[in-house]
């Protein structure tokens, strides 16, 4: 499990693309201190786990289901990411619970710089939608955020100076993808209405 709070900004040294899997490798720096082979590290919000490690840099295994269902199949050499390694018993949860799992990529809509801050627009598809409410939680690339205004096509998100510094969001102009996840406890409660809603229209057609 992850919080969404970004713990730092990871390089991708290189590339190794297999028929069946990339082989990722990244620079982390200090965030590779004591990481051991197994563990499970956040990459823009996508779970990998650590295949090798030499010195500072990491490398992952991502299959073709992540790379299909993620930003990480379009990744390369010098691109940034975000990094956050796996929630420990005892840590502070800062953000909010999160599988590392993406439900789907979305088309950054807007992007507009104000002050020291930035307001973005995201375009919200079919299969996001029943989930985005406002003032919700959500991860932006593996990043917590809370949802602004929910508009039929987008949803807004207000990003403060501290956001920009320490993440890669201030990269993600109009045009770009970024991955989304949607917090569990959202999903939980939206599957239940929908179960429930189902079983009612199922009732009163029976009568």
């Amino acid at each position: 499990m992850f919080t969404g709070i970004v713990q730092g900004i990871g390089i991708i040294v290189s590339i190794n693309k297999k028929i069946s899997v990339n082989n990722i490798s990244i620079e982390m720096g200090k965030i590779s201190n004591n990481l051991q082979n197994g563990a499970s590290v956040s990459i823009n919000g996508v779970c990998l786990t650590v295949a090798n490690i030499i010195d500072s840099t990491v490398t992952f295994d991502a299959i073709q289901e992540t790379l299909k269902r993620s930003t990480l199949g379009s990744l390369k050499r010098g691109d940034e990411v975000n990094l956050e390694r796996a929630l420990k018993f005892g840590d502070e949860l800062g953000g909010h619970l999160l599988s590392g799992h993406i439900m789907s990529t979305a088309i950054v809509a807007d992007y507009e710089k104000i002050g020291q801050s930035v307001d973005m627009k995201i375009s919200i598809n079919d299969k996001l939608s029943p989930f985005i409410i406002e003032k919700g939680y959500i991860a932006i690339d593996g990043i917590s955020l809370t949802i602004g205004e929910v508009f039929p096509e987008y949803f807004s998100l207000h990003l403060i100076p501290e956001t920009l510094e320490r993440t890669t969001i201030v990269s993600k102009v109009k045009g770009r993808i970024v991955n989304i996840e949607i917090d569990s406890m959202t999903q939980a409660v939206v599957a239940t209405v929908s179960k429930m809603m189902k079983q009612s229209d199922s009732i009163n057609l029976e009568r």
